[in-house]
């Protein structure tokens, strides 16, 4: 059985490091862009204002991240408000994949709603992440989300998901209009037995 386009087995990419705790989605994406009428160009004003007073010095402006894959965080990450604009920003960025301690339900679950992973790893195993890519940025590393494990150089640890968030990676299920668009076949001869639907000759 071929592969759906869908599924996400693992992401691989350098990394970058966000060091703090409670980083909330006013940080992420601040209110003043959320007007726009598509996500078009979020990627351009994460984090806006924290690199403004960060002054070159914030990580997503540092030379040695740029185009990096992989985002690790420490404990609840994208707290805050529910915007979907946050998880979307990061990813328009440049990032597939996001490794924390912890993160807020909302946030996590518009993280899968766009099809990128959050997997968790214990604090020990996050600030040994974030001191190896600040060491050595060309790092590659790997979230593996069949063996649940983050590697990188001589470093291998464990890593946890949610399963049925891991099942939805895995099975591609997590994209909803993909699942629409394959079984759109399906779906109008379900809907040719509906007395109540009609579908257009156009």
């Amino acid at each position: 059985m071929a592969q759906a386009t869908s599924q996400i087995m693992s992401v691989s990419g350098r990394g970058i490091p966000l060091i703090g705790n409670d980083i909330d989605t006013d940080r992420i994406i601040p209110a003043r862009f959320l007007r726009c009428v598509t996500f078009n160009g979020l990627g351009d004003n994460v984090f806006a204002d924290d690199r403004n007073q960060g002054n070159g010095n914030h990580p997503f402006d540092q030379p040695q991240y740029q185009n990096a894959k992989i985002l690790v965080v420490n404990s609840n990450f994208g707290c805050g408000s529910s915007r979907e604009h946050a998880p979307q920003s990061i990813m328009r960025w440049g990032i597939s994949g996001i490794v924390g301690e912890s993160f807020a339900e909302i946030f996590l679950g518009n993280c899968v709603a766009i099809g990128m992973p959050c997997v968790t790893a214990t604090s020990e195993t996050i600030a040994q992440l974030q001191a190896m890519i600040a060491d050595a940025p060309d790092t590659e590393l790997t979230i593996d989300l069949e063996g649940l494990t983050i590697s990188g150089g001589n470093l291998r640890k464990s890593v946890t998901i949610k399963d049925g968030n891991r099942q939805m990676f895995l099975n591609g299920t997590w994209d909803a209009c993909g699942q629409l668009l394959q079984n759109a076949q399906n779906i109008k001869a379900t809907a040719g037995t509906l007395p109540y639907v009609s579908w257009s000759k156009n």
